[in-house]
């Protein structure tokens, strides 16, 4: 029984058929991007990447202190720790642009200008997707290595803000000031302080010393100028009354003591500028060899997608 439209073995209609088919699959484009060879390339980076790192930490190589309010500095944060930064992007990269390049999918009828692009876009790619994994999985080790920098000044500051706030508190609620953690705490003990002689000649019971309010009398000048002359006096009569000693020994002894409050203060503030100038110089230095890491680690997987592409299409 024949049959309508049913081609034969040797029929010109069926060669005819599996012709068109086989041109069509053959000219069928394929994708500028591949993806799946990105994300491949990515995922092999961001792992070595992370490897390297934690063999960079146990062998010494980390820049981040592991002690509390103790950031880097540019010594710390020296040659062999750029080298191995740098180091670890270009490995990890690399094998990350290689295995982007010789995975993707081969071009077929593409001219060589266009397959070079396309393997570098590759490269970078792969680079991209891999730095953006690798940050957010140390995001809090590269915000270490950023910020580290700034915790010492942040405890110098802290260490001022706290003993200028516990003065205040103390002359604003009128609390013993000896009862707060501070420099100046010290400095108002030392002038109640009673000599070996007066301690056994003085003949009535010593009285107490007035804390609260020389600490008021302290904070109220202490970082705008010198004492006063009358307070000067009245806190020489309350060390006179509680030390035995003369007016003028006693105002000698408030004025020593209000002076060098005053340059324990002067040393602190210029201690917490200088470390403040020098942690906003390391924050500039890390973040600048940080991107030369990066920029070589881009350059590095983008020349690796080429060679892996060109050993891929041949």
């Amino acid at each position: 029984m024949n049959f309508p439209n049913t081609a034969t073995a040797g029929d010109p209609r069926r060669d005819r058929t599996q012709l068109d088919v086989g041109v069509q699959t053959a000219s069928a484009p394929a994708g500028a991007v591949s993806w799946a060879s990105i994300l491949a390339g990515a995922a092999g980076a961001a792992a070595l990447s992370l490897i390297l790192l934690m063999l960079g930490t146990g062998l010494g190589l980390s820049s981040v202190s592991p002690w509390a309010h103790e950031g880097i500095n540019r010594t710390t944060f020296g040659v062999t720790t750029i080298l191995w930064v740098t180091f670890t992007q270009l490995v990890a990269s690399g094998m990350g642009g290689y295995l982007a390049g010789r995975l993707r999918t081969k071009w077929v009828d593409t001219q060589r200008d266009e397959v070079f692009f396309r393997d570098t876009a590759h490269g970078f790619l792969a680079w991209a997707v891999s730095s953006l994994v690798t940050a957010a999985l140390l995001t809090s080790a590269m915000g270490a290595i950023a910020n580290s920098g700034l915790q010492a000044s942040a405890s110098v500051a802290g260490g001022v803000a706290t003993t200028a706030a516990a003065g205040t508190v103390a002359a604003v609620a009128g609390t013993d000031a000896s009862k707060s953690e501070g420099p100046l705490a010290y400095f108002i003990d030392t002038l109640f302080r009673r000599d070996g002689d007066a301690l056994t000649t003085a003949a009535s019971p010593a009285m107490p010393a007035p804390l609260s309010e020389v600490s008021r009398i302290f904070m109220a000048t202490l970082q705008t100028g010198a004492l006063p002359p009358q307070d000067v006096r009245y806190v020489g009569q309350l060390v006179a009354q509680r030390t035995g000693l003369s007016q003028p020994e006693a105002e000698k002894r408030v004025t020593d003591a209000y002076a060098r409050a005053q340059t324990n203060l002067r040393d602190a503030q210029t201690a917490m500028t200088q470390t403040a100038d020098t942690a906003r110089k390391t924050s500039a230095y890390v973040a600048l060899w940080l991107f030369i890491s990066l920029l070589s680690g881009a350059f590095a997987a983008s020349l690796a997608a080429t060679l892996g592409g060109r050993a891929g299409q041949s």
